[in-house]
């Protein structure tokens, strides 16, 4: 039962401005930002989705697990825990990454930083944060204790925080005082830099599928770069966003969290069979290879979008052939994520469906036996805004 509460370095600040905090792996982290006038969380919500989307927002992610892992075979160990190589990795760049358990169903995702040539620090999701870090340190003392490497939880040292929009370049360049055009820091770079003569680390990855970087700096700096970028923001029409902002953004672009990964599903099933390595070895190889794991029938991810009178989707609800008896002999899928797009301009979902991406174009009926409801959906490709990702890689 013990379960501590932990505060990130923008937490007083998030309070100050009234942001309603909710719990994520034991962190609290704020669920929007409410503005005079708006008195209903959608309405903050949908604002500041839009402020991303037109101008810059500022978003505290230093709950994401951060283990630096350093060593002669860092690489090497690395590529072991990853479906991917990461020894292959650039001095100075990012690459996303598929931790499987041994049974073959995916663990976590996350991303891997080659920070020098024997030095790398590895995300992991907020909530799985310890149980990556167990499953390295098992991987280390067990399966591979012959690897020279050692690795550290670093979460706590570092805060961190995503600027993300159209205008994120421009306003990290003049924080940081150097160019971060995509010459100088194209999408998925790394580096040193510095801010108010203190030392951070900036990372161009993107959750929000706009031009986005994150960037990071000792834990005790932490409140007061979340004020300097919050008010640069700000006079940018831009400003903080919360978890509710960033669900809406990562749905509308198909992106997983553990609400996808939930520990039945596979690499195969969430479309990302093609990150598994054929070239070498990495934990739940074998097992993932199964059959059974690898079946067209299997639930694979889509997205969904409501296409009849009733415009509801329900997160959990489960999918039938639009003629079938709603009975768990017909049951299809289910929905895993949902939220309101505003950019899109209605309720938009991802899920699970049999034979998912053969069925694209398709219509299924969501049924959500608790509340009564009933949707007609037509079944598309997870992540209906900006499917070609140009404007995270502009």
């Amino acid at each position: 039962g013990f379960a501590p509460e932990r505060f990130t370095t923008s937490h007083a600040a998030s309070v100050a401005r009234g942001a309603p905090m909710i719990e994520a792996g034991l962190w609290y982290r704020p669920s929007f930002f409410p503005k005079a006038g708006e008195t209903h969380w959608r309405q903050s919500c949908d604002r500041e989705v839009r402020m991303v989307r037109e101008h810059v927002g500022i978003c505290d992610v230093s709950t994401l697990g951060k283990i630096d892992v350093q060593g002669p075979d860092a690489a090497a160990f690395l590529d072991f825990l990853y479906t991917g190589r990461m020894s292959t990795l650039k001095v100075g760049r990012v690459r996303y990454g598929l931790m499987l358990r041994e049974d073959g169903h995916v663990m976590d995702d996350g991303t891997c930083a080659r920070l020098g040539e024997l030095h790398f620090l590895v995300t992991t999701t907020t909530a799985a944060a310890g149980q990556v870090m167990r499953h390295m340190e098992f991987a280390h003392q067990v399966l591979r204790p012959d690897l020279d490497v050692r690795f550290a939880s670093v979460t706590e040292q570092w805060a961190q925080f995503a600027v993300a929009g159209p205008k994120s370049r421009a306003l990290l360049e003049e924080v940081v005082g150097q160019a971060l055009g995509n010459e100088d820091w194209p999408f998925m770079a790394c580096g040193e830099v510095r801010t108010g003569g203190v030392g951070a680390r900036l990372f161009r990855i993107s959750f929000s599928g706009e031009l986005a970087y994150e960037i990071a700096v000792p834990a005790r700096y932490g409140a007061a770069l979340f004020d300097l970028l919050s008010g640069k923001a700000e006079a940018m029409e831009g400003g903080p966003y919360g978890m509710e902002a960033l669900n809406v953004m990562r749905i509308e672009k198909g992106f997983i969290t553990h609400a996808e990964i939930h520990g039945r599903t596979t690499a195969f099933d969430i479309g990302m069979q093609g990150m598994m390595s054929d070239r070498k070895d990495f934990i739940g190889k074998a097992m993932a290879a199964r059959p059974g794991l690898m079946e067209e029938d299997r639930a694979q991810l889509v997205g969904l979008k409501p296409v009849g009178a009733v415009k509801e989707l329900i997160a959990g609800a489960h999918l039938f052939a639009p003629g079938a008896e709603p009975v768990s002999e017909n049951d299809e899928g289910y929905i895993t994520s949902v939220a309101f797009s505003p950019m899109l301009g209605h309720v938009i979902g991802i899920g699970f469906l049999k034979r998912g991406r053969a069925r694209i174009g398709e219509r299924v009926r969501m049924v959500e036996h608790l509340k009564g409801s009933t949707t007609l959906c037509e079944v598309a490709a997870p992540g209906g805004f900006d499917p070609e990702g140009g404007r995270m890689r502009g």
